[in-house]
């Protein structure tokens, strides 16, 4: 069904977040380690040793918030999230519209914003439901199929493993990844240490928290003039616990009610 996959996509982002952490660090040689120059006890360690302390940290917490964005897609992810498959949030793929969404134990709600009706439901009944709806929450379980796909994007424990993976080693005729210690910089507030992978036209950067555990904090790749960016914070922190109240929602079949319509309608 088109109108379920727009969602999926935007969840695509999280996955790719994933791979992202996964991939251009997994592997490779480590370039020397220099002096401390506001490195702290980052300072000696090589660039390879770094990467996998901050994996390591990342596949530990039990909980974390996960910002992605990327120049070349309309799609952001914005949760915070634990192993337990709690979360809250917003996923958003642009002008295709936002959901809010939040998800504790195996109950979900999520609110759609006027565009998210619009596209999802086309014609006069997608205009009618933004209006009928607005600001209210559709709450069901992931018994539903469409809310199962969307929670997906809750699920910190397949972020971790998909993260903290083995990446397979790269293919004949193509370079070992090299990595390097970039010079201490300021995330969001936080001092951190970049660990940086140049090949094949990509640039890859790991930021790593210098003073305590050392977190990942940001995650860039840069190639053919384009950027994806994944933001890591709140370690540990939970999830907020408040859910919408009873008054604010309506059952998940109305959605799925209006999209068979909608189709029905079209194929008249």
């Amino acid at each position: 069904m088109a109108s379920r996959r727009r969602p999926a996509t935007a969840i695509t982002v999280l996955t790719c977040g994933a791979a992202l952490l996964a991939g251009p660090f997994g592997t490779g040689a480590a370039a020397a380690a220099g002096r401390d120059g506001g490195e702290g006890d980052l300072a000696g360690k090589t660039a390879r040793q770094i990467n996998d302390t901050a994996l390591h940290a990342l596949a530990s917490a039990h909980s974390l918030r996960i910002r992605t964005y990327a120049t070349a897609d309309p799609g952001r992810i914005d949760l915070t999230l634990d192993r337990a498959g709690n979360c809250t949030g917003t996923i958003s793929k642009g002008s295709y519209g936002r959901v809010d969404l939040v998800k504790r134990g195996k109950n979900v709600w999520m609110r759609p914003n006027t565009a998210y009706w619009k596209t999802q439901v086309p014609g006069k009944e997608g205009d009618a439901a933004a209006r009928q709806f607005y600001g209210r929450y559709l709450h069901g379980t992931t018994s539903d199929s469409f809310l199962r796909s969307l929670a997906t994007a809750c699920d910190l424990t397949a972020f971790q493993k998909s993260a903290a993976a083995p990446t397979a080693p790269p293919a004949p005729g193509h370079p070992v990844p090299h990595l390097t210690k970039g010079k201490p910089t300021v995330q969001e507030g936080t001092r951190v240490l970049p660990v940086i992978k140049k090949t094949d036209g990509v640039v890859q950067t790991l930021y790593v928290t210098i003073s305590g555990k050392h977190y990942p904090r940001k995650l860039t790749a840069e190639a053919n003039h384009q950027t994806g960016t994944v933001l890591l914070s709140n370690y540990n922190k939970p999830v907020p616990t408040k859910t919408p109240p009873a008054k604010k929602t309506v059952n998940i079949s109305v959605l799925e009610n209006l999209v068979q319509g909608a189709q029905g309608a079209e194929a008249v």
